[in-house]
């Protein structure tokens, strides 16, 4: 068995980080559910540009392969019904939506415990279920520039800049698939579910981690480095050949005294001005340029492969495709694809969690309410005549909807 096949979560999720999150755990085998409200045209990652055909599009295939779906109206009584025919036989209720969301639709375990009293609801919201931004909507850009993110990112002659990944999202969606984890192994111990309160704003501070504790510690002002530098330990960033841009690293001390041997500078390593990580910090000012100097005399490739034969941490700077396309991505099978009516082939990026063997039978992501035989006769055990009476009652919604 998959390390979760004994798992059913049912995910009311939209967009990018609830969907990404229970990604993962879809990919190690648990039974994910998505709720879609027929309402406004389900998930709001099917209609995201630039490749969108109907209600599909390839953001969405990203973030929702092996899961189901049903169009459920939980606003009407008969729709509520339905969802909590499926809170009693599952395992988990995942969200992400607004923090005042879940209480006024009644998804949280006080709302959901009598159903069900080990079930465990993990609602991932912008700002948490408490404090005063909890009704704010959370959006990885938004929550990037309130958490300082910003603030450490980019030229420091240019503008304030966002990270070009979705990372508040992405990262809050591996926050929510430990919590629900956890909370899944606290129920099946002891009988008794719970809330997991995860939110973006929690997740994007949490990540501020070291300077966070320099600055509330030692009054550490961060600033933004030029050539992507790190704050303290010199060199470790980017620096430009003569055909391109590389990164390189000493992180410990034996891969300074290895990157001068490469460069032929061994004066440099030699040099007390520059002998610890603090003085190189502290006169990262005349070391730097003679850095660049060097590292200009040569191309990335040459480098490359002096620096990586020597030991020294380093890496070209590739584009996506060039990533993609680095051996050790298929070696480790994060490479994927699965079969789709519209897009023919679908290749994607697995996941990098880890236990056992990988699996290798990926199923495309789920049109709109594709599910609803096998969700309520197959799973639920309702009749025909029942399931005709949910539909009448605008349970799945209007019809065509």
């Amino acid at each position: 068995m998959r390390p979760l096949e004994d798992v059913r979560i049912i995910a009311l999720e939209q967009y990018g980080a609830g969907p990404f999150g229970s990604v993962h755990l879809a990919d190690l085998g648990a039974e994910v559910i998505k709720i879609e409200d027929p309402r406004t045209g389900g998930d709001i990652g099917r209609y995201v540009p630039p490749y969108v055909h109907g209600e599909d599009s390839l953001f969405y295939e990203t973030f929702n392969r092996n899961k189901q779906s049903l169009s459920l109206d939980i606003s009407t009584p008969a729709g509520r019904a339905v969802f909590e025919d499926l809170v009693r036989t599952s395992d988990a209720v995942w969200s992400n939506l607004r923090g005042d969301v879940p209480a006024k639709i009644g998804i949280r375990y006080a709302d959901l415990a009598h159903l069900n009293p080990a079930i465990v609801c993990c609602s991932l919201t912008g700002f948490g279920m408490t404090g005063p931004r909890r009704n704010e909507p959370g959006y990885d850009y938004v929550l990037q520039g309130i958490a300082g993110w910003m603030s450490l990112t980019g030229d420091p002659d240019g503008p304030p800049t966002k990270t070009g990944l979705s990372l508040v999202d992405f990262s809050s969606g591996f926050v929510a698939a430990l919590s629900l984890l956890a909370g899944l192994h606290v129920a099946r111990r002891d009988g008794v579910g719970g809330d997991c309160d995860v939110s973006l704003y929690d997740t994007a501070v949490s990540l501020l981690t070291y300077p966070a504790t320099w600055a509330m510690t030692a009054g550490y002002e961060p600033v933004r480095t030029v050539d992507s530098a790190h704050p303290s330990l010199v060199p470790f960033q980017a620096f430009a050949a003569s055909d391109g841009w590389l990164v390189v690293g000493c992180a410990k001390e034996k891969f300074w005294q290895r990157l001068v041997a490469v460069i032929g500078r061994p004066d440099l390593g030699d040099d007390a001005r520059f002998a610890t990580f603090a003085l190189r910090d502290r006169n990262r000012e005349a070391l730097l340029p003679q850095l660049k100097e060097a590292f200009l005399g040569d191309t990335v490739e040459h480098w490359l492969a002096q620096l990586q034969a020597a030991g020294v941490p380093s890496s070209p700077i590739n584009d996506v495709g060039q990533a993609l396309a680095d051996p050790q991505a298929a070696a480790r099978g994060l490479l994927l694809e699965t079969e789709h009516p519209h897009w023919g082939t679908v290749k994607q990026v697995g996941s990098p969690v880890r236990f056992g063997p990988q699996r290798t039978d990926h199923v495309r992501a789920p049109h709109r309410n594709e599910h609803q035989d096998r969700i309520t006769r197959d799973l639920l055990g309702y009749s025909a005549e029942r399931v005709a009476e949910l539909e009448a009652a605008g349970a799945f919604g209007q019809q065509g909807s």
